[in-house]
């Protein structure tokens, strides 16, 4: 499908409340960009938009004081949805001050806190889009993930200017992946197209139950994308490598079911929590490129 490409171009000032540490935030959306979906560019960091009325490219650069923002639109009346999904994006709307607060209570999290304050949670400007994602990200590298997600783009994605739209709509027997992850999509693809909502005004809790009913979707990758797609303050992800080689290494429990219940201290603010676990390994999501 061809897009009209006459966009209109807009500028913008992103607020925010500081501080706001800007490493993981932008250096995990950089680390995972799907290329043609997404770019970082000159300072710049660039994806598509697939919005109500039409399409769009933001371009985002962080600043002390604020993000700015350019935003490439096919349908002008766009603009206010395009702004709240780079706000929802960069989980500008947070109040670092009392997460920080909230989570140095815990003398083990204080300093990593204390070092990186205001830190935020990466997000995505399309749910849809990251649970395709995630399920190809299942139990491979950061690296192989963005190769199964770019020939996806490449075979389907939509032109937006020089970007593409990340396609939603595939045959899944043309992926290189295992017969299971295969089944997986298949069954994520058909939830999607009978109306399983993962935007961030979504029902949370129903949205958790359905995504754990389909085959192949275990608590990981269930609660990354309430934590990245719904905007779920209080996600958490026991299992995942990083946080349990974190946890390990700060004195905390590395056992999934222990570190669940010494999480609880830290509700209502553990997708925070999982920023600051994740921050303490050298991976390129928490820096940004030079």
């Amino acid at each position: 499908m061809l897009v009209d490409m006459r966009l209109s171009t807009f500028s913008e000032r992103l607020s925010f409340q500081a501080p706001l540490h800007p490493d993981n935030l932008f250096g995990h959306l950089i680390a995972t960009a799907v290329p043609g979906v997404e770019e970082w560019r000159d300072g710049v960091y660039r994806r598509s938009l697939r919005l109500p009325s039409g399409f769009g490219i933001a371009s985002l650069r962080p600043f002390p004081d604020h993000v700015a923002c350019t935003l490439e639109l096919s349908d002008p009346g766009d603009l206010a949805s395009a702004l709240d999904l780079c706000r929802f994006l960069l989980d500008l709307d947070a109040d670092p001050l009392a997460v920080d607060a909230a989570l140095s209570e815990d003398p083990l999290l204080a300093p990593l806190i204390s070092a990186a304050p205001g830190r935020r949670v990466p997000r995505t400007v399309d749910g849809a889009e990251f649970a395709v994602r995630a399920v190809l990200g299942q139990q491979v590298s950061t690296k192989a993930a963005r190769t199964h997600a770019a020939r996806l783009v490449a075979a389907h994605g939509t032109p937006v200017g020089d970007l593409f739209l990340f396609p939603l709509s595939f045959d899944v027997d043309e992926m290189a992946v295992p017969a299971s992850r295969r089944r997986t999509m298949a069954a994520l693809l058909g939830a999607l197209g009978s109306g399983l909502d993962l935007s961030p005004g979504a029902d949370r809790a129903a949205a958790r139950e359905e995504l754990l009913s389909l085959p192949g979707f275990g608590p990981w990758t269930v609660e990354s994308i309430l934590m990245r797609a719904l905007g779920d303050d209080d996600a958490f992800l026991p299992t995942d490598l990083g946080i349990r080689l974190a946890a390990e290494a700060l004195g905390l429990p590395s056992t999934p079911a222990a570190l669940v219940r010494r999480s609880e201290a830290w509700r209502p603010w553990r997708a925070y929590a999982v920023q600051h676990l994740w921050a303490t390994g050298d991976h390129e999501v928490n820096r940004i490129p030079a």
